[in-house]
């Protein structure tokens, strides 16, 4: 760490850190910003080997024409469907038909069926029509936002008794494009202006307001066009919200950095006269403790590569690249820069030589000496606190459709929701269920046809199937395109016919869900059918050592999300635990800190997501959360949380070479008392913008993660930390020689 301090021993090198970050900035000015380069679709959320995935490929193999985009054309209207509707909607399926340029696959030719079939595809309320399009595959974000909105605005046009909405895979992608961006801007600026006002409010500095804001500037430059250049290579992906929620880290990390050092530097200026020094001695004091604050952050990103989830693997390189620039501005830029203005950065309030720091820490000087008066009782009420609010978390549900995170007027959700009031829950996301033999099989020989009704029946038989179909089973290698529908039970037979006599590799058949196709019932279903599949067959009289059963679709696909999710989330959550304790011990030289720090750290995130639960469901009216949010808090607020610990154990570790460990405790928490907790409300309400985004999962998120850094910088760090400290007395540092010097120090600390 000695090394960083002399980066601010002399001008000279104060110009040349500076020099190097303007040059990197504007070296990086002509890469490609990250926003150029960020998905929304998710097509690689899962791995390869993921059921639903290989099923998926399955399908395109044998199917080939249906690999594309989803678009789902939702007609509606609130009184009974006319012929007038029947005409808009036929005018506008001619149009899309006849126009290649809106890089449609294909489109269901509604315009050239007779009414009888038409009728079909009206709901039995008469209120809803469904056509279902596909778009080429491969394109760009952009030429899917262009073919989306085309459709939309052609139909609404043409459309006088009556709405459409374009939903499915296709038209969510496009709707998220038009909410992100706008909502970047406004986040980015609402951040900036948040920063500063409460840096002047805080502070009532102008330069301690604007100097964090210079550092963020650069950093942000930087970190976006190293992001950009490395998505642009094909080295990793980067998702819209990650992108938002880096921007937030960025500013806050960022931020506290410049707090921690801008404090000592005060505390140093009241010292000895040069800024030089000062600095050199701040740096020095911090370095080690904001070196070890950013390592467990990267750490607990870095362990996220563990992830088999896709959206959770992803976040591990983009936040990893950000901490890693962020700690190096804390330690290079931040510090030249506020050497660089000297004195003058904390105008009107310049320190000078001769003040006393603790007497400028009247507030938390009392807080630290209330609780080490009187241990038990405080660090007992904050514990009360937070265990109370972590028995709430059991309660939490969770929802694996994420399109109950976006707004409720957009289109693409409302398409849905029409969707689920008119048709029966399972129809809006079909299973696709493959009968495979790549041996080759004929439906007609060795009563293969009554096996295959036989099937029919067994997988009816299974609680929350409601109906099973054969469809489209003619295509390449021996099979062709014959348009199945939802059916009763003779569908498979009387649609079987039109391959009889075929030699063929596959069989694709339909089945619908009793329950919506997100909700946990049909996802358990699923599971049934999956860990059964070889009974199913064998029970039909297919030999399951030559047949095999797949499941895809939007259900095979979360129920493969869940497992995952589920796995990871404990994956990544002991591994994160264990990386931190790890570091903690290495940092501190003891065994017993690291684990009350740990511990803290773990039941103050339990309890934020407790109390959140409870503030979401009681007076927001939320049913569920997105079941990404337990694990995107928990390695935020753990790891943004250790910071505050850190500092504060590393002071109180340091003030306990001269004090008694009760001293050393008071004198602890006054010195950080005023930093830390300017920090955590910084932090926290940079965290809190993301509830200003249109998107509910992001909304959530910020605030159980604000809610979480609040508690870390006030209760945590301010009461039951301390109080731990003070009752172990020299065990703390166990087995560190320090634990002697709680001992044989004297007090000498000022009565105050």
């Amino acid at each position: 760490m000695t090394f960083f301090s002399k980066l601010t021993s002399k001008r000279k090198y104060v110009w040349i850190t500076i020099i190097l970050w303007v040059l990197a900035a504007g070296l990086l000015s002509a890469a490609p910003s990250a926003n150029d380069y960020t998905i929304n679709t998710g097509e690689n959320d899962l791995p390869e080997d993921a059921q639903s995935v290989i099923t998926s490929e399955k399908v395109k193999e044998y199917f080939p024409n249906d690999d594309g985009l989803l678009a789902l054309l939702v007609f509606s209207t609130e009184e009974e469907w006319t012929s007038d509707n029947w005409d808009q909607v036929s005018e506008i399926s001619e149009w899309a038909f006849d126009h290649d340029e809106l890089n449609l696959e294909g489109i269901v030719p509604f315009h050239m069926f007779p009414d009888q079939v038409k009728e079909l595809f009206l709901s039995e309320n008469g209120k809803t029509l469904v056509l279902p399009a596909t778009l080429e595959k491969g394109l760009e974000m952009a030429e899917i936002n262009d073919t989306i909105t085309a459709i939309d605005e052609f139909g609404n046009d043409l459309l006088i008794d009556g709405d459409l909405y374009v939903t499915g895979p296709a038209g969510i992608a496009s709707d998220t494009i038009a909410i992100f961006t706008n909502a970047d801007l406004v986040l980015l600026f609402s951040t900036i202006a948040l920063v500063l006002v409460l840096l002047i409010v805080i502070y009532r500095s102008p330069l301690l307001a604007f100097l964090p804001l210079l550092a963020i500037a650069f950093v942000y430059q930087v970190v976006d066009r190293v992001l950009g250049l490395l998505a642009s290579a094909g080295v990793f992906t980067i998702e819209s919200q990650s992108l938002s929620i880096v921007m937030i880290l960025l500013f806050g990390a960022t931020t506290d950095y410049s707090l921690f050092i801008f404090s000592r530097f005060r505390e140093e200026l009241r010292l000895v006269e040069n800024k030089y020094e000062a600095m050199s001695r701040a740096v020095k004091g911090v370095a080690e403790p904001l070196f070890f604050s950013g390592g467990t952050v990267l750490a607990a990103m870095l362990v996220l590569l563990l992830a088999y989830y896709g959206p959770y693997q992803n976040f591990a390189p983009t936040f990893a690249i950000t901490i890693v620039f962020v700690l190096l501005a804390g330690l290079t830029l931040v510090p030249a820069l506020f050497t660089l203005f000297g004195r003058k950065a904390f105008w009107p309030f310049i320190p000078s030589v001769g003040e006393e720091t603790l007497k400028k820490n009247r507030f938390w000087g009392g807080i630290g000496s209330i609780v080490t008066k009187k241990p038990w009782l405080t660090g007992g009420i904050v514990l009360l606190f937070l265990i109370i609010n972590a028995l709430n978390v059991p309660s939490i549900q969770y929802s694996f459709n994420l399109l109950n995170s976006f707004p409720e007027d957009m289109s693409s959700r409302i398409g849905f929701e029409k969707m689920e009031e008119s048709f029966p829950p399972g129809e809006l996301a079909p299973v696709t269920v493959l009968l495979e033999n790549e041996g080759g099989f004929v439906l007609d020989e060795d009563g293969m046809m009554a096996q295959l009704e036989d099937l029919q029946s067994q997988l009816l038989a299974v609680p929350g199937v409601y109906d099973v179909s054969l469809s489209e089973n003619r295509g390449e290698n021996g099979q062709g395109e014959n348009q199945g529908g939802n059916g009763e039970e003779g569908d498979v037979e009387n649609e079987a016919s039109d391959v009889a006599g075929e030699v063929l590799q596959a069989l694709r058949l339909e089945l619908i869900l009793e329950d919506n196709p997100y909700d946990h019932g049909a996802l358990d279903t699923i599971e049934v059918l999956i860990d059964t599949q070889g009974a199913l067959l064998e029970e039909s009289g297919f030999d399951s050592s030559e047949f095999q059963l797949y499941f895809a679709g939007e259900t095979a696909s979360q129920s493969d999300v869940r497992a995952l999710s589920n796995r990871d989330t404990i994956v990544i959550g002991a591994v994160v635990t264990l990386v931190i304790l790890i570091m903690l011990v290495w940092h501190t030289r003891s065994i017993v800190a690291p684990v009350y720090m740990m511990a803290t750290i773990l039941l103050s995130y339990l309890s934020a997501l407790g109390i959140s639960w409870f503030l979401f469901e009681n007076f927001l009216g939320f049913e569920e959360m997105s079941y990404r949010i337990p694990l995107y808090s928990f390695v935020f607020l753990v790891a943004l949380g250790v910071d505050y610990n850190i500092m504060l154990i590393s002071r109180i570790r340091e003030e306990n070479k001269k004090f008694h460990i009760r001293d050393a405790v008071q004198r602890g928490v006054a010195l950080t008392g005023g930093v830390i907790s300017s920090a955590g409300v910084i932090l926290a309400a940079t965290f809190a913008v993301l509830t200003t985004q249109p998107i509910m999962e992001l909304f959530l998120f910020g605030f159980i993660v604000s809610l979480g850094i609040l508690m870390d910088a006030f209760l945590i760090r301010g009461m039951l930390v301390p109080a731990i400290v003070t009752v172990l007395g020299k065990w703390n540092w166990w087995p560190s020689k320090d634990a002697k010097l709680a001992e044989t120090s004297k007090t000498v600390v000022e009565d105050e």
